[in-house]
């Protein structure tokens, strides 16, 4: 199905022609004049045929079993008389997804959730190719959800590739696209989607925070002892270039150990004054 303009006319000049039968039909039936009764029926079957638009809000008309076309502009207009009428929403609307536990790639359990923005852009397709194109919507935003979550790790602790957690915009934008392709068939256009839950489950919380600590501490750790051995060196090479002491390789051994001891080690480093020779 593809959507097409319904035929339509100016309602109010309708209504005027309406009241005009419609009183011509009275006036001459108290005339004892048979001919108003067909232009009262003619009055009556226009009047079925009238339609109010609302803004933002669409009619499919169907006559006798066949989609006639639809109505889009607001206002009041008049139609084919006797086609029935189904209303759709051309307004923007949200719909938030339960949070659902899917399995990551990795195969770790995870809860998300994803809010998705769309409006309907072909109101055939919304009445007639699917069967509830709302629940359509529902359901199917959920299977691409699960779709899109399989294919990323929840967390990549060896900083390579993408993640659920670490690309939401990567993952929000790849869910869109294939909402995007599911959602044609049924005249929905996807202006947003948008993780709102991302988190473990709770069998794995635990083990995973753990995970995630030690991961943090050795990142912290790896910083600390790169910049430790460049303050060394760099305190070395100014020793030396300046001349103010010599120090063979068994000392200046020495000294890398206790620097790197006294920039590394957590807690503060008491001091030791050697009142004897170096050597």
């Amino acid at each position: 199905m593809i959507e097409k303009k319904a035929w339509a006319v100016n309602g109010y000049l309708a209504l005027i022609l309406m009241l005009a039968l419609l009183i011509g039909g009275i006036a001459l039936l108290i005339q004892e004049n048979l001919v108003g009764i067909p232009l009262i029926i003619i009055a009556a079957i226009l009047g079925t045929g009238i339609l109010v638009v609302q803004p933002n809000k669409s009619y499919t008309l169907v006559f006798f079993g066949s989609y006639i076309g639809s109505l889009r502009e607001p206002g009041l207009w008049l139609s084919v008389p006797f086609a029935i009428r189904k209303g759709v929403s051309l307004r923007v609307r949200n719909f938030n997804s339960k949070t659902l536990k899917v399995n990551d790639i990795e195969g770790n359990p995870v809860e998300i959730a994803t809010v998705v923005v769309f409006r309907v852009v072909d109101t055939a397709k919304a009445m007639f190719d699917v069967e509830k194109y709302e629940q359509f919507v529902e359901i199917q935003s959920e299977t691409a959800l699960r779709h899109v979550a399989t294919r990323y790790a929840y967390d990549n602790f060896e900083g390579k590739g993408l993640s659920l957690r670490s690309n939401p915009e990567e993952v929000s934008l790849e869910l869109m696209q294939e909402l995007q392709q599911r959602l044609m068939l049924a005249g929905v256009e996807v202006s947003e989607a948008r993780l709102t839950h991302l988190a473990y489950a709770t069998e794995i919380a635990g083990a995973m925070l753990q995970r995630q600590q030690a991961s943090a501490i050795l990142s912290a750790r790896q910083i600390i002892v790169e910049g430790a051995v460049g303050m060394v060196q760099m305190a070395i090479e100014r020793l030396e270039n300046d001349g103010v002491v010599k120090l063979d390789e068994e000392r200046k051994a020495s000294m890398i150990n206790n620097l790197l001891v006294s920039i590394v080690s957590e807690r503060a480093v008491q001091p030791v004054i050697n009142t004897g020779t170096v050597y």
